[in-house]
């Protein structure tokens, strides 16, 4: 059998029926990488040398449409739908031996991502709320709360305690191609957690439900009750697209970097930790399910505030 014609035989037969929507959509844009080099081939003649010389190809001229390197999150992913496609060939009998054990993956250093300075995000306040879109409030709520954006989408109004000043995430909110916009529970245990946030975000959220509460009012019986803080103008919920658009154009708008919604996330928990904030602490208002995951992210911002830490003590003795 032609590989190609294995690979959508396996997405369809094996990977849909268990897997995430969103787990199959991912499988299925990597399997064109696949298909693209190794499709021709059939499944006895894929050797480790073929596959290792189809992983060095796609690392430095990989993209379909550009010709560029691949990244080496992407070429892991693609080597994973390569091995378990190649699996279960070995395992009903489709192949004689499974290769996918030979395969060399590539180093992948996890990084922390670009962060805004301190006058840069008193510049991202300023144009959030003097700006025309009162739901770019979520900017707000990413900045100092370090929210991932599904979890910001998911909020709903039941979730904020005004009383306590706390916030609940319990879900987020995604996006699929065959779902559309859909709920689902976080992604590790650790995720599901409640956080204190200041007064000051409070007021500001209470202003945003009155604007939130004339526009259901407005739509009257239209209006789809989802208790949602962020939704489409019928009441529904909100594509995390649609932020990411917003965001953009705001940066459009100022002298700003251009970086991603996910940016405020980082800088939230890199000023918990120039803060002294302990690591137990930072992980846990992040969503880490270890406080290992927030230490290998941030290793390098937290080396940093040790070298400030030893001047201190210098100054003190």
């Amino acid at each position: 059998m032609k590989y190609a014609i294995w690979v959508n035989e396996w997405l369809e037969h094996y990977v849909k029926p268990v897997s995430k929507i969103r787990t199959y959509e991912r499988y299925c844009g990597l399997s064109i990488h696949i298909s693209k080099h190794l499709g021709n081939f059939e499944i006895n003649e894929l050797s480790p040398f073929i596959l290792q010389k189809f992983i060095t190809e796609i690392s430095e001229k990989g993209n379909i449409k550009t010709g560029t390197p691949l990244s080496p999150n992407t070429v892991n992913a693609i080597i994973t739908v390569l091995q378990n496609s190649l699996k279960t060939a070995f395992t009903i009998g489709l192949t004689d031996v499974y290769v996918g054990d030979k395969i060399k993956r590539p180093t992948v250093t996890e990084k922390a991502g670009e962060c805004f300075s301190l006058s840069e995000q008193k510049a991202i306040e300023t144009a959030t709320l003097n700006g025309k879109k009162p739901k770019l409030i979520g900017v707000i709520i990413c900045l100092y709360t370090g929210l991932r954006i599904g979890e910001l989408l998911a909020l709903e109004w039941k979730d904020i305690d005004f009383e306590n000043h706390i916030i609940s995430i319990r879900r987020t909110s995604n996006y699929s191609k065959t779902l559309g916009i859909f709920t689902k529970e976080p992604k590790t245990e650790g995720s599901i957690r409640q956080i204190s946030v200041p007064q000051l975000l409070l007021d500001t959220l209470k202003k945003y439900r009155l604007y939130y509460n004339d526009l259901a009012d407005k739509w009257g019986a239209k209006w789809v009750h989802s208790d949602r803080l962020f939704v489409r103008e019928h009441g529904e919920p909100m594509s995390p697209d649609t932020i990411n658009f917003w965001f953009k154009k705001l940066l459009n708008s100022t002298d700003l970097p251009h970086v991603t919604v996910h940016s405020l996330r980082h800088t939230n928990i890199t000023l918990q930790i120039a803060a002294g904030v302990p690591l137990v602490t930072v992980a846990a208002r992040s969503g880490h399910s270890r406080t290992s995951t927030t230490t290998d992210i941030y290793s390098h911002f937290i080396k940093s505030q040790d070298a400030v830490a030893v001047q201190a003590l210098d100054n003190i003795f």
